[in-house]
């Protein structure tokens, strides 16, 4: 049990403490003997506010905000840490910070060195963990055989992911663990099969531009060292040994699954029914594309990936529903304490909507938070507040730190931070009781209920904002009003129909509640499409660097975390990041990283594209991080059609740039001669030879550096690498090719000008 009388005594002997360290007011600090208005101001107003913010229980939520610093100063190194280097470093300030405990001034310091380094050493170790093989070179007429541990519906094609038990190929000496494999429409195999097919693998796909999102990171800390499709038939065969427990489980669970998702869309037909399914078993790649359109502008496509929201809507409908059935038994309300009796209910139930959905990591994070609020009501603690967030939190982190960096988890936990500091700082009058008649009128009327629903929607929109931002380059202006309009049906109908008609099923007479379910989501796809229509619904955002989204989420931070006026400065550092989000600035050329793709801005300000191969891809996200309106499939394939503002023969393109001047995409070695004596910056696909006058970007530099950006600032050339010169991490080993040069150096040598050489200090990220 907490001592609470002792904890408070020692709370007034830390600010009495900080007190005593601060100077009086009018007395000069030391390193400003010239500022005594400053001074005052510092003794007086700030000593009480730093006291404050730092006594005991104040600093319980900073702990997984440092814990994930420390991951993310991990997954920014350059090369892999050693992981006793780590590890020492950890203790010894964990060590130093226990012996610190009384200080006023070193022990909250020390503690957060010492949660940063836990954060760095636990990513650390989860790398070494998992430490499988990657696929380095693409590698055609592959034969895999193995089993079939996940498979996924999607609108074209299917996708399964393949446990391997052997392989063979010329390019491969190492057995990979796990490879996702796109097959045709309608032919993945059952989870649990053993499979043998035969197919083409590439290597995790890497960003595709400087500063986006890392495929290649997220498929490693899945298991999955390659990717690729099935080039022929799927043979389904007698497996060499039998599965293990873990195969059997998934399979069994896919079954079930299977079993729901068939059930639902028996009775509820189209869009209704593939997102009933997917609230209830995390299929949903069934939907067609306007409606999926519509439901990210309207900002309610978080309806469909199960996450915090249908955790706490599963929990608060068993939670009421089995607390109110006890409650009619008067010597149970009386003499047991149903309350706990409810929650535990309600943890059973979370558990098996955990298992049905399929436990992707995003649900596998609202689980573990909705199981702390409800332990906390089993042990009769406080449910929701900073300290129950701040656990599940670092309960998420040291199960899966790569976490941190995964929008999901970023948008979930900034939102119900917001949430919580709403409740708790921003709106204290609606838990009060009103002291008018008027007042108690509107109280009758709900007034006050339907101001905090507006309330909470806006601040959760808001908090999301940066995120959905820098990761999906859009904004929903009118998600508020989408989710005012649709959530209290989801919440009211959809969802209690869905649990109901999951009780219902083993008894035969689940079909009510599947229509009811259907009538509920045919009013949230009306809303979607209606809001997706209204003009300017399409918020496009240009993308800005890591340092814009820190400086953001410290801001909040500070908003939500701090209780004494401290707290606003939090606004000014999140002011600043807006604008440095918008002052950030774009590229005038992008290079794809297989050189099959690329940009250039014309001097309209818009990006022209061009594609040599397949990458469409990457034009895709080229021109969504740009802002720009083309960025959907058929959009894509018209631009690149249409091949606007180039000119193309069959030796190459020439397009102009938007300060002036000429590039040229060359793909033959006729194209050179012309091309290096017009042109101001030369892109091709080949080697380039000694000797050319213009800056060339040939495949050796896309080859060792990634997808390049480059902006030309005073005539010279700013180059920006995917995977910058020198990086080697267990994801991101780039296959350097013999020879080759730095990325913008002359081709010609000693002899070669030199006006738009870039500085090795110019090598660094765009922020």
């Amino acid at each position: 049990m907490v001592d609470w009388g002792r904890a408070h005594g020692r709370a007034e002997t830390w600010a009495k403490t900080w007190a005593e360290n601060w100077p009086e007011p009018g007395r000069a600090l030391p390193w400003a003997p010239r500022l005594p208005d400053l001074s005052h101001l510092i003794a007086g107003r700030l000593r009480p506010w730093l006291a404050a913010e730092v006594a005991p229980g104040r600093l319980m939520p900073w702990l997984p905000v440092a814990f994930g610093a420390g991951v993310a100063v991990y997954l920014s190194a350059e090369r892999e840490p050693a992981w006793w280097a780590a590890v020492a470093l950890a203790a010894a300030l964990a060590l130093a910070a226990g012996a610190c405990w009384r200080r006023p001034v070193g022990f909250p310091l020390l503690l957060a060195a010492a949660a940063i380094a836990a954060g760095f050493a636990t990513a650390t170790l989860r790398t070494l963990r998992l430490s499988h093989p990657i696929l380095q070179a693409p590698a055609y007429n592959v034969s895999i055989s193995g089993f079939v541990e996940a498979r996924e519906e999607r609108e074209k094609t299917d996708r399964i992911v393949v446990r391997v038990h052997s392989i063979e190929a010329q390019r491969i000496d190492q057995l990979l663990e796990r490879v996702r494999l796109s097959v045709k429409k309608g032919t993945a195999p059952a989870v649990g099969s053993y499979v043998s097919l035969h197919a083409r693998l590439s290597p995790p796909l890497q960003p595709l531009r400087p500063g986006g999102y890392d495929f290649a990171r997220d498929l490693y800390f899945q298991g999955i060292g390659a990717s690729g499709f099935a080039t022929g038939a799927i043979a389904i065969e007698t497996p060499p040994q039998p599965p293990g427990s873990r195969i059997r489980f998934m399979a069994m669970v896919e079954g079930i699954r299977d079993a729901v998702d068939a059930r639902i869309r028996a009775v509820a037909k189209g869009d209704a029914g593939a997102i009933a399914s997917a609230l209830l078993t995390g299929k949903r790649d069934a939907l067609s594309a306007p409606v999926n359109d519509a439901m990210y502008i309207s900002s309610l496509a978080h309806v469909l990936s199960i996450s915090g929201y249908h955790m706490a809507v599963v929990a608060g409908i068993v939670f009421f529903v089995v607390r109110a059935l006890l409650a009619l038994v008067p010597g149970l309300a009386l003499r047991r304490p149903i309350k706990k009796w409810a929650a535990f209910a309600a943890f059973v139930m979370t558990t098996l909507y955990l298992v049905l959905s399929g436990a992707e990591v995003a649900t596998q994070r609202s689980y573990i938070m909705t199981a702390i609020v409800l332990v906390g009501v089993m042990a009769d603690r406080p449910t929701l507040t900073f300290r129950t967030l701040a656990i599940a939190a670092l309960a998420v982190l040291v199960l899966a730190p790569e976490a941190v960096a995964h929008p999901s988890f970023q948008m979930s936990f900034a939102a119900t931070l917001a949430l919580i500091a709403l409740y708790q700082h921003g709106l204290p009058w609606l838990g009060g009781r009103p002291k008018s008649s008027l007042g108690a009128r509107l109280a009758l009327w709900g007034a006050r209920e339907i101001v905090g629903l507006v309330l909470a929607s806006f601040v959760a929109g808001l908090a999301t904002t940066p995120y959905a931002a820098f990761h999906f380059h859009r904004l929903a202006p009118y998600g508020v009003i989408a989710n005012l309009l649709a959530m209290p049906v989801v919440s009211a109908v959809v969802m209690p129909a869905g649990i109901l008609g999951l009780i219902a099923m083993p008894f035969g007479f689940d079909a009510p509640c599947w229509h009811a379910m259907a009538f509920g989501i045919e009013w949230m796809d009306t809303v979607a499409l209606w809001v997706a229509s209204l003009p300017g619904a399409v918020g496009r955002v240009s993308a800005f660097g890591v340092g814009a989204l820190a400086l953001g989420t410290a801001g909040m931070l500070l908003l939500c975390l701090l209780r004494t006026p401290l707290r606003w400065s939090g606004a000014a550092l999140a002011a600043l990041a807006c604008l440095m989000a918008l002052r950030t600035p774009q590229p005038d050329v992008l290079v794809g990283a297989g050189g099959e793709a690329f940009a250039v801005r014309a001097p309209d300000g818009r990006l022209q594209v061009i594609k040599i191969g397949n990458d469409a891809f990457a034009i895709r996200e080229w021109l969504a991080a740009d802002g720009d309106a083309r960025g959907d499939a058929r959009a894509v394939a018209e631009a690149v059609k249409a091949r606007e503002g180039f000119a193309c023969d069959d030796d190459g393109c020439v397009a102009r740039l938007v300060g002036g001047g000429l590039v040229a995409i060359g793909t033959s070695p006729a194209a050179f001669a012309d091309d290096c004596a017009r042109a101001t910056l030369v892109v091709t696909t080949r080697t380039a030879p000694p000797g050319c006058g213009a800056r060339v970007i040939d495949r050796r530099a896309w080859r060792a550096g990634g997808a390049l950006a480059l902006r030309r600032e005073d005539g010279e050339w700013r180059i920006t690498e995917a995977q910058p010169r020198g990086q080697e991490r267990p994801w991101a080993r780039v296959a350097q090719e013999k020879g080759a040069a730095r990325i913008g150096t002359p081709a010609g040598g000693p002899g070669a000008p030199r006006d738009a050489t870039p500085r090795e200090e110019d090598l660094g990220v765009d922020d």
